[in-house]
């Protein structure tokens, strides 16, 4: 496919001068796209495995009005990254959230190289991850939007840790290492995560979208309106009608009717 920048800036409401290829230019990509892209897993929810083919992404998210997950999320943000230039290595993670180690390489994340600088950038983990690149410096607090966090080395696993402050310490997120990736990696990944029993992406709706003061979040039916340092909104999401209001609005998707029944008819009990 042919990468259209138009096409992609106006998507991701990034308006004047284009980003140059420097921190603060992907740090712009970065940001825009997590705000107006939402992190959602409704096709893996209803049965579908997402295609990850630069076509598909491109109808789903740019044309199609849809958000996805990490593989097509961050598939998306590499076409962008290699047409405005930046040297991205493309990696695979292994999720903890707090546990002491991770799972299977089953999050798609990028090290971007700016000069003699590695940074942390991914647009793809949802909820809890930076809104903006992360210069990879172990045990650095940086702060973004309010936030700490840091990398740090596991000598255990032989990876950097990606954590985030909380009032109870620091919270592992997920560990990367420096291991090449190729494209059939990221299919299988992709396939197991959309349909293994054991994760959460085909029994559990998952949705977050970045917003300038926080974010938006939906598991299921339970509603949170976050700002940096605590919740503005907890509630449970009544009734179809209230599911169409929230996806439409807040998390701006375009979805037809059935699929919205069908997303209700996964989640109301």
């Amino acid at each position: 496919m042919t990468f259209n920048r138009k096409d992609y800036l106006a998507r991701i409401d990034l308006t004047g001068a284009e980003p140059a290829v420097d921190a603060e230019g992907l740090g712009r990509l970065q940001t825009a796209q997590m705000r107006a892209i939402t992190f959602e897993n409704i096709d893996p929810l209803l049965g579908k495995v997402p295609d990850l083919d630069p076509d598909a992404l491109w109808q789903k998210l740019i044309h199609g009005g849809r958000g996805g997950y990490c593989f097509e999320l961050n598939g998306l943000f590499a076409l962008a990254l290699d047409d405005f230039g930046f040297s991205a290595r493309p990696l695979l993670a292994r999720v903890r959230m707090g546990a002491p180690k991770g799972g299977p390489r089953s999050h798609h994340a990028f090290i971007v190289s700016i000069g003699d600088q590695d940074y942390l950038s991914d647009t793809g983990f949802g909820g809890p991850a930076p809104a903006a690149p992360l210069p990879i410096i172990h045990d650095l607090v940086q702060e973004v939007a309010g936030v700490d966090f840091r990398i740090r080395w596991d000598d255990a696993t032989g990876e950097e840790i990606l954590e985030r402050k909380t009032s109870e310490g620091w919270f592992s997120l997920y560990g990367f290492d420096r291991a090449p990736v190729a494209a059939p990696d990221y299919e299988v990944a992709n396939f197991v995560t959309a349909r293994w029993e054991k994760s959460q992406f085909p029994t559990t709706l998952m949705m977050t979208r970045l917003m300038a003061e926080g974010r938006i979040s939906l598991r299921n039916r339970a509603l949170r309106v976050l700002g940096p340092h605590g919740p503005f909104e907890e509630r449970e999401i009544a009734s179809p009608d209230d599911l169409a209001q929230m996806l439409t609005g807040p998390f701006q998707l375009r979805l037809s009717e059935d699929q919205i029944a069908a997303i209700w008819a996964k989640i109301e009990g």
